[in-house]
């Protein structure tokens, strides 16, 4: 912070600017009491924020002013120019505000305001009590989210993992390559979750669901009564029924006891076989490259990413892969694994000291059945998130939603989905009524390299693309007859900011 203090940039905004020198819906980068603040004009207004993103410290002043808010240009998160609360993750913290002064042409930045109360909800009937089920993404974002709203009822988060909700797109990412420690994982402290007065109850299964009853079992056979629940179980790896699968040297990559066990095998391994060419697959691929481990990369594809991003997309990133040393092995699946090396259905056979499955992922519907939920290749839900039984929302990996973009009903497996859906969920569980609107939007990062992507292109038939990917400049669209369905930006921050409002002009002209 002190180092941050010492380097302030631009105008001194405590001292006053002038008012013509602010473009409309532009931030202006500046400071006020030793901290950096954007200022942000609107018509007759002016405001005056902190600077910098609360997820991971993105500049706010290159983001996007969209009506009273201000979108981050890295992750998409999106903080009120009024409030400076966060009201779109992944960003889970609000930023500052200050009051702002104008006379004579001049605006001036004043003292921070003071955080506001949360207010109590204004629903006539509210749940005495709400559980959630899932520690992830959705199950966090929600819990927080209801005490946000000022809800005063009991918390419950039941999670199966023994760890606290953690960050973990950051596991096969930054952590995974060493770049980022252990305290860069748990989303809040226990202090925090004590604070705010939600219960976690980690390393606890829930083995049934009562509805009639209003009720969850846990695995030591006490029962949860809720007033409302939510179902957040996630997904789970697939892990290949392959001859050595079981060995201690395989890996997946989930939780943060899958990423310590990882890491401690990395430390000492020399060769690593990924098995599959998905984005956890190159994401690991990449971070043990970055530690100096040899890889070799199996998946069942003739052509890395090609369903996903398409063919010229994933060519780059194969030889971006392959300048860093990986070796992929394509069209092929593995049949076996020993302590020292993995056997592929060609023939080859591969030495490893340490292998992943990359293989994907499938969404935890076991208590959904179990309570007798509708299930549609995940959990059926509504434009606000409740399942066939009253009283009982998803979120999450497990949700399948009816998307009005798409017009279809849609299940994605990213983490802000996931929590942005946990957010809306927990106000519909206040009576809130919120259709799930959302935009879907994820990110990768591998090497130097880094894509953003904003929508669902399911089946597209055409790719566009206007830039270089060979200079990490570009913008990628992805259509099918005709209509845009997706776009993905390389280092075009704005664009894909951009990109996102225009699909959401688009539903909302959808009559």
């Amino acid at each position: 912070m002190s180092e941050e203090k010492a380097e302030l940039s631009g105008p001194d905004l405590s001292a006053g600017i002038a008012l013509s020198s602010l473009a409309e819906d532009t931030p202006l980068l500046g400071h006020a009491g030793g901290e950096q603040v954007i200022l942000v004009r609107r018509g007759a207004e002016v405001f005056a924020v902190g600077a910098f993103c609360t997820h991971y410290g993105a500049p706010l002043a290159e983001g996007l002013v969209v009506d009273d808010t201000v979108r981050c240009p890295w992750h998409h998160a999106s903080f009120s120019l009024r409030s400076g609360e966060a009201v779109r993750a992944p960003a889970l913290s609000s930023i500052s505000c200050w009051h702002v002064e104008q006379r004579d042409g001049s605006v001036r930045v004043g003292a921070r305001k003071s955080e506001p109360p949360p207010q109590a909800p204004g629903a006539s009937t509210l749940p005495q009590s709400i559980v959630i089920v899932g520690g992830g993404a959705a199950g966090n974002a929600a819990a927080e989210m209801l005490r946000r709203e000022g809800y005063a009822g009991a918390v419950t988060i039941v999670s199966a993992d023994e760890a606290l909700p953690c960050d973990r797109p950051n596991l096969s990412k930054g952590y995974l390559a060493g770049t980022a420690g252990d305290e860069s994982n748990p989303l809040r402290s226990v202090d925090f979750y004590r604070e705010q007065r939600i219960e976690l109850k980690l390393d606890t299964r829930v083995v049934a669901i009562d509805p009639s009853a209003r009720s969850v079992r846990l695995q030591d056979g006490s029962t949860l009564g809720y007033g409302a629940l939510l179902l957040a179980t996630g997904a789970e790896p697939i892990r290949l029924d392959l001859p050595g699968s079981a060995l201690p040297h395989v890996h997946c990559l989930r939780t943060l006891a899958d990423a310590h066990s990882l890491v401690q095998g990395a430390r000492r391994a020399r060769k690593a076989v990924v098995i599959g060419a998905s984005f956890i697959g190159l994401e690991v691929a990449a971070a043990l490259r970055t530690r100096g481990i040899a890889v070799d990369v199996v998946g069942r594809e003739s052509r890395v990413m090609e369903p996903v991003l398409g063919a010229e997309v994933g060519a780059f990133l194969r030889e971006l892969h392959e300048s860093h040393g990986v070796k992929f092995h394509l069209a092929t699946t593995p049949v076996s694994i020993d302590a020292t090396s993995v056997t592929l259905a060609n023939g080859e056979t591969l030495e490893a000291d340490l292998v992943v499955m990359g293989v994907g992922v499938r969404p935890a519907l076991a208590l959904a059945e179990q309570a007798g939920l509708a299930l549609d290749r995940g959990v059926a839900v509504d434009e606000y998130l409740q399942t066939s039984v009253p009283g009982i929302f998803a979120a999450g990996d497990i949700a399948r939603w009816p998307d009005r973009l798409t017009r279809q009903g849609l299940r994605v497996e990213h983490w802000v989905v996931a929590e942005r859906q946990g957010q809306v969920a927990a106000r519909n569980m206040l009576g809130r009524r919120e259709p799930f609107e959302m935009i879907p939007f994820f990110w990768t990062e591998q090497y130097d390299f880094g894509l953003a992507y904003v929508g669902h292109a399911e089946g597209f038939d055409a790719v566009e693309i206007e830039g270089s990917l060979r200079a990490r400049d570009c913008t990628i669209t992805y259509r099918r007859g005709g209509a845009k369905l997706a776009v993905a930006v390389v280092h075009r921050d704005l664009e894909g900011l951009r990109s996102e409002v225009e699909f959401e002009r688009s539903i909302e002209a959808i009559a």
